[in-house]
Order: structure tokens, then C-alpha cells, then sequence
């Protein structure tokens, strides 16, 4: 997609990953807005309306074929009275993310020192919604 045909290995490897997960972000973002309309007992014209925008807008969203602006994102979530939720979650096991350098983070986790936030870093929550509880599809 991004990379030519000079490309490394590296490179093109890079370019797959980032394809798979620009997949699982369409599958996930079509996914939250189809369960809003069947909760909302939502049509494609009605969404559409709610936008102020067509109903083959709405279809084109809805297909995944395109890179959607934030403020297309706050448009969807204003129509169906909802709010995306955003989460970078590392892809490495455990891992924890530290505001400040690792000589600060050191004192933070002792002294609690002010504006010094270590964060545990968990799995994906997946299919899971309001404290854990199984998501409706």
C-alpha cells in the first residue's frame, strides 16, 4: 500500500501489520455502530437523517472502504447519542506506561509524587462492555 517496491522486508512486514490493523479497526468501528442502530432500533435512512447527510453516505461508512475524519467519527457518535471510546493498548504482555522519565517513574511509584501516573496496562477488553459484562451482538 505505502511502501514501493524498494522496500525492505522490514518495511513490507510493517506495511502488512499496519493493513491488519486498519482492518480490525473498520470490522470494530462498523461492529459499534450496526449494535447502536439495532439498540436504537435505528434504519440506515434513519441514521442518515440523524447526520444530515444521504443514506449511500451512510452505506459507504457502514462498508468500510474508507479512512473516516474525526469528525465524521463525532457526527456518528452525536446521531446515535453515544460517544466512541479510545484505547491504545500495548501489544506486549504486561506492559505499563509511565508519564515522566524511568528515574522519575521510579520515585513516583514510592513517593506518589504529583503529575506521575503509572498505569497497568491490560488485555483488550474485547467483546466486553460497562465493567465486563458480555457484549450483546
Amino acid at each position: 500500500m505505502g511502501f514501493g517496491l524498494g522496500a525492505s522486508p522490514d518495511q513490507r512486514a510493517a506495511e502488512v501489520r499496519i493493513d491488519e490493523e486498519l482492518h480490525g479497526l473498520i470490522t470494530q468501528l462498523t461492529n459499534e455502530i450496526n449494535w447502536h442502530m439495532r439498540e436504537r432500533g435505528l434504519t440506515r435512512a434513519d441514521l442518515a437523517a440523524r447526520m444530515g447527510v444521504s443514506p449511500g453516505r451512510v452505506s459507504q461508512i457502514l462498508g468500510g472502504g474508507e479512512n473516516l475524519t474525526l469528525r465524521t467519527l463525532a457526527t456518528l457518535a452525536t446521531a446515535l447519542d453515544a460517544r466512541f471510546g479510545i484505547e491504545l493498548a500495548s501489544l506486549k504482555a504486561e506492559d505499563t506506561y509511565t508519564s515522566g522519565g524511568t528515574a522519575d517513574a521510579e520515585a513516583a511509584s514510592s513517593d506518589n509524587a504529583p503529575n506521575q501516573h503509572t498505569l497497568p496496562r491490560t488485555g483488550h477488553r474485547g467483546n466486553t462492555r460497562n465493567n465486563g459484562a458480555p457484549r450483546r451482538r
